[in-house]
């Protein structure tokens, strides 16, 4: 198997690793347009190979999509970071014609691949390529909503006093966005035990929040975006794809009609399988989380209009 991964920065080069170490893809090719970087970033983890065990062969090659040819997966990880006190919205006009212009080449050589979005504003990125495209659903996802549902995990790891985070079920939906997801906090369980029963309404608002914001803290004390549970959370969906999983994994997909929207990209539960996304769940939401996925629905759809012009 074969996966592309345009942008070899601090994500795109933790992703490419994550699949070489798990043994996700025989083939990685780490694309980027600054002169010798994918090429150095993958020379330096091919080096790894014989202390961390993996056979995959890894390549990178400077803005040459040819050599990206019959990729099964292609993830776009290229666009600016976000700078403290940046929001995603703000990094729009920029990556948007990143996006587009990578997915064009993309497709130029690898016309059967599944294409997984990382660049933000991450829910609006995924539109973009399937508006631009003509893709069916199935083959273009946003990768957001396992990261921030990572977050969450951790979150409730930490106040149970690092409770094992396979221990954990919990996911976050809606936008990939500070004010747009929702961590599902009546829907999540330790031990098969609902979180209202372990930890008080303050402790879980509280862990609410925090993983609502667990982005922009990152990037407040890194002086940038997160790159390790970024790259990872990316590599997790690429596994799905690869090995034909059928995991359940929130993540930003077409909307037509489910949860009473359409015509967006939104973090929603899916099942991810060799064909993409293979099947949305419809999951059952109390009347707080159905207003609050409404308003996450209104601000995407008014980041959305931000590509007029472009679509």
């Amino acid at each position: 198997m074969k996966v592309t991964v345009v942008g070899a920065g601090s994500v795109g080069s933790s992703c490419a690793e994550y699949i070489a170490i798990k043994d996700i893809a025989d083939d990685i090719v780490l694309l980027d347009i600054k002169e010798g970087f994918a090429e150095g970033k993958s020379l330096d983890l091919i080096q790894t190979s014989s202390s961390l065990g993996f056979n995959a062969k890894i390549s990178g090659v400077t803005s040459d999509y040819e050599k990206t040819k019959s990729s099964d997966v292609a993830v776009i990880t290229s666009g600016i970071p976000r700078k403290p006190g940046m929001t995603r919205e703000e990094l729009i006009g920029i990556n948007a014609g990143i996006v587009d212009s990578v997915t064009e080449n993309i497709l130029k050589y690898s016309p059967n691949a599944i294409i997984v979005v990382v660049s933000n504003p991450m829910d609006t990125m995924t539109y973009l390529v399937l508006k631009k495209t003509g893709l069916p659903r199935n083959r273009v996802i946003g990768m957001g909503g396992i990261l921030d549902s990572s977050r969450f995990k951790t979150y409730i790891s930490l106040a149970l006093n690092n409770e094992p985070q396979k221990n954990i079920d919990a996911m976050v939906i809606g936008g990939h966005g500070d004010t747009t997801m929702i961590p599902l906090t009546d829907h999540a369980k330790v031990n098969d035990k609902p979180l209202a029963g372990l930890l008080s309404v303050d402790e879980i608002e509280k862990i609410a929040s925090d993983t609502m914001v667990g982005g922009a803290t990152l990037t407040r004390l890194l002086g940038t975006s997160a790159w390790y549970a970024p790259g990872a959370s990316v590599a997790y969906l690429v596994q799905s794809i690869l090995n034909d999983s059928k995991k359940t994994l929130p993540c930003s997909v077409m909307l037509n009609g489910e949860y009473d929207s359409k015509d967006l990209c939104i973090g929603v539960p899916c099942i991810i399988g060799s064909n993409g996304l293979e099947e949305i769940i419809e999951i059952n939401l109390n009347d707080i989380f159905k207003g609050r996925f409404q308003k996450s629905v209104e601000a995407v759809k008014s980041t959305n209009l931000l590509l007029k012009g472009l679509i």
